[in-house]
Parts: structure tokens; sequence; C-alpha cells
């Protein structure tokens, strides 16, 4: 049998800028695809197969050179390890897109090689492919789902997907990350407070304020403690955290 490949948009050093682990310094892979488009959507860049994968040179050095695509796992696994040098600088791997699971036969053969050089995988995901999630879980450390309302995103909310992966999500540390705008409704957090009330109460919830785009906008001040107080009457665990990596001017 074949090494399973994938279309691989860079691999770049970086601080983690988005849900519980914001400040952590970690290796980002990011794959190419995604099965949703969403309004706010910031790596538009990565929502097609580049015939290229950017790979930084030296950790934080943003001096990229490019290897063909698809790559192998173990391809990845070499470029990861390279970067992290001295070993312990980074906490883990980022896996993200675009939608990574859109490729979980190629992680679930990465992970192991990045277990070999002592580094956990930290999946980030649309939380909209249950059946992807159950190919990769044993190797995943973490999970950082999103729930995708239609207020932000412009695409009916996938309710019934998000509770079977979520359920799944539980086999392992799990996150969950809500964007929220000014058009989201309480309507909505109702049914995220529900959802995750039910599943994985003392799962970490982060309401995720949007980053301007394309005209769409954050929630008011009051309207988002407004949010934050809502799901707190079921959730123990609700935190307000912006794109910090965006503030910071990084990718």
């Amino acid at each position: 049998m074949s090494e399973p490949t994938a279309p691989v948009f860079e691999i770049f050093s970086g601080i983690q800028g988005e849900g519980i682990l914001v400040g952590v310094r970690q290796v980002f892979v990011r794959l190419c695809g995604c099965n949703r488009r969403c309004f706010y959507c910031d790596t538009q860049e990565a929502l097609a197969p580049a015939p290229a994968c950017a790979i930084e040179q030296a950790p934080g050095s943003r001096t990229f050179a490019e290897h063909r695509n698809p790559m192998t796992a173990a391809a990845v696994a070499r470029a990861v390890a390279a970067l992290d040098a001295p070993r312990g600088l980074h906490d883990s791997v980022s896996l993200t897109g675009g939608e990574p699971l859109l490729h979980a036969d190629f992680i679930a053969a990465l992970c192991p090689l990045l277990a070999k050089h002592g580094l956990p995988a930290y999946l980030e995901t649309n939380g909209t492919l249950p059946e992807a999630l159950e190919r990769v879980h044993e190797g995943v450390q973490h999970v950082a789902m999103d729930i995708k309302l239609e207020s932000a995103t412009g695409q009916p909310t996938p309710w019934e997907a998000h509770y079977r992966f979520l359920g799944l999500a539980l086999k392992r540390s799990v996150q969950v990350k809500v964007v929220v705008t000014a058009d989201t409704t309480e309507e909505e957090l109702g049914r995220v407070a529900e959802l995750v009330g039910t599943q994985a109460a003392q799962a970490p919830v982060v309401l995720q304020p949007v980053t301007p785009v394309r005209g769409i906008q954050p929630p008011a001040p009051s309207q988002l403690l407004a949010f934050q107080a809502l799901l707190k009457r079921r959730l123990r665990d609700v935190r307000v955290i912006p794109q910090v990596h965006r503030l910071m001017g990084q990718k």
C-alpha cells in the first residue's frame, strides 16, 4: 500500500493565537482544501490545492523554501522536526487548514511520526466530519473544534454533525470555539449551550469575536458579555478570546 499524501499549503513556526492555548509556540502544518466556505475565512488562499508547500527554513525566520505537492507524511515530519530546534521550543504541532480532516488517512500516518519526535498533535477543525475524526483520534492529543454558526458563516449550522463530532472528540482533550459576530443571536448561543451541555459540559468553550473582514463586524461589548452570561448558565468554562495572532501581526 502506498504512503498517504496530502497537499500542504505551508509549514512554519509561530504562536498559537486562538483558543485556550493562546501564547503557546507551535509548528503549524496547514493543509489545503475545505468543505466549508465561511464569510470570515482568513485562509482563503489554502482552500484550493497548492502546487507547492512553503516550508519555513528556521523558526521565526519567515524565509521559505518550496516542496512540491502532494507531500508524504514522512516529508512533513522531517520538515516539522527541523523547525523544532532546539527540541522543546514548540509545545505541539497544529494541524490546521482549510479543513485538515479532509486528509484523515494522511493525518493518521503523520501523528505517529510526530510522536517519535516528542511532538503532540493538536487538531484544529470545523467539527463537521465525525467519520474522519474516528480515523485519526488515536494519534491526536487535543481537538480544537469549531461550532459554525449560520450568522457568522453564511451557511446553515450543521448541528447534527457537530453533535456527533463532539461526542467522538471526548475521547481526547477537547475545546470548543464559536466565532460570533454582531449578527449572532441568543437563540444560536442557546443551542450551543444545549449541544455542549449534553455532550461535554466541562469542556472549555471559547467565544471568539470575529476579526472585522469583508464588512463583517464583531459583537458590541455588551452583546459579547450577554453571550458569555447565557452560556455560563449551563457551561462551566466559557472564555472570550479574540484572534491574538492578528493583534501581533503574525500568521
